[in-house]
């Protein structure tokens, strides 16, 4: 993990420390509007030396991650990329990993406050299989980039086994056994293009180097939440609860395998997916930047409604799970909102004391789910007409 000093890049020039689960690395070195554009022209690398690496090793590694979780690892070849969910019983997400396999070991890259209870839960599920569980942050340093060619701005991956580290995001487009809810004409995903490097740990001092001198540029975590908010791109960090289900984030576009055998929390996913409806759906929200108040996680967003004497009521219908401000988009944020709050619906946010309008671009849909085509039969004791 990160010294206690923080990473060595935050000693780069402009840096400004991230707090809460960003400490250790930088927010922003300066300017996070420039950043984010060179972000996205593949320019520049994110630090996220602050994330876990979970190493699992051992030929019977992949059908037992596999068994436990919602995406197909049988078949995963080295150099493939993937992610995958672990749920509780009855459907609740609990973990989300990104993974990739390099023919000898499998890397599971998470935030860092989650490794210490998933490695915990996976030594309990080992019984008598022949895998290892290895915490390998100590080893490995998590960089971010846009690029597509890693290698093009100075970034070695590590490559222990032969096969470089690179985990690339499959949230571009709908994997193999996944199902897309959101309905827009054009997914902004498509053009987050967002990859992980896995680099020695010992090699963070030589990209500071690199950074100091010009040969490589930084950004930090604002335009890297900046740009993933405006790809509807979820993160369990921030978007997920103790109620959350996959569906709600429209996760099962990359995350979930809809054909693949049985594992914790399935029957929820199938039965949501096939018969019900989300109670939740995640929205992106574009806010008045009127009072230059930025919502922060967990503020509660509010909607009007119509009491029968036809006066309005505001009432609490969602929270806040991030937000940021985005180089074109302005303050932006993702939000969890009820199913039955209609997409037309301006919504409001309390932060500081202030009410924020926001208007609503859907994401999730009230139609989600129920895609079984299944007639509906008439209950018994309820009559036909005849023809």
């Amino acid at each position: 993990m990160t010294t206690p000093d923080g990473s060595p890049l935050l000693r780069v020039d402009g840096a400004v420390q991230a707090d809460g689960r960003g400490a250790g690395v930088a927010a922003h070195y300066g300017n996070p509007m420039i950043e984010q554009r060179r972000l996205l022209a593949g320019d520049a690398i994110v630090d996220l030396s602050h994330h876990g690496v979970l190493g699992v090793s051992g030929p019977d590694r992949l059908s037992w991650l596999n068994s436990l979780s919602s995406q197909e690892l049988r078949s995963l070849a080295p150099g493939v990329s993937t992610e995958t969910l672990l749920l509780d019983p009855t459907g609740r997400l609990q973990y989300a990993m990104s993974v990739i396999d390099d023919g000898v070991e499998t890397y599971l890259l998470l935030e860092a406050a989650e490794l210490p209870g998933l490695q915990a839960w996976l030594e309990k599920m080992r019984f008598m299989l022949r895998v290892e569980i290895t915490d390998r942050t100590e080893d490995y340093a998590v960089i971010g980039t846009m690029a597509p060619e890693p290698a093009a701005l100075g970034l070695e991956p590590a490559a222990p086994n032969g096969m470089p580290l690179v985990w690339r995001d499959p949230w571009s487009g709908v994997a193999a056994g996944g199902y897309q809810y959101a309905d827009a004409p054009v997914h902004p995903g498509a053009t987050w293009l967002w990859s992980e490097v896995l680099v020695p740990r010992a090699a963070l001092a030589g990209l500071r180097e690199a950074a100091a001198q010009g040969s490589i540029a930084v950004a930090g975590l604002l335009a890297f939440e900046a740009l993933r908010i405006a790809a509807w791109r979820p993160r369990a960090a921030t978007e997920v609860d103790e109620k959350t289900i996959p569906h709600e984030l429209d996760w099962l576009r990359t995350a979930v395998h809809l054909n693949k055998g049985c594992y914790r929390g399935q029957e929820t996913v199938a039965k949501v997916h096939n018969l019900g409806h989300p109670p939740r759906r995640l929205v992106l929200l574009h806010l008045d930047g009127s009072d230059s108040v930025l919502p922060v996680h967990g503020d509660e967003v509010w909607a009007d409604r119509r009491l029968p004497g036809g006066e309005p009521e505001r009432v609490p219908v969602g929270q806040i799970t991030s937000s940021a401000r985005h180089y074109e988009l302005g303050p932006i944020a993702l939000a969890v909102v009820k199913r039955a709050i209609p997409a037309t619906s301006t919504l409001f946010v309390q932060s500081e004391g202030i009410s924020i309008a926001a208007a609503q671009e859907v994401i999730v849909p009230q139609s989600a789910g129920s895609v079984a085509d299944i007639p509906r039969l008439p209950r018994l004791g309820i009559r036909t007409p005849h023809r």
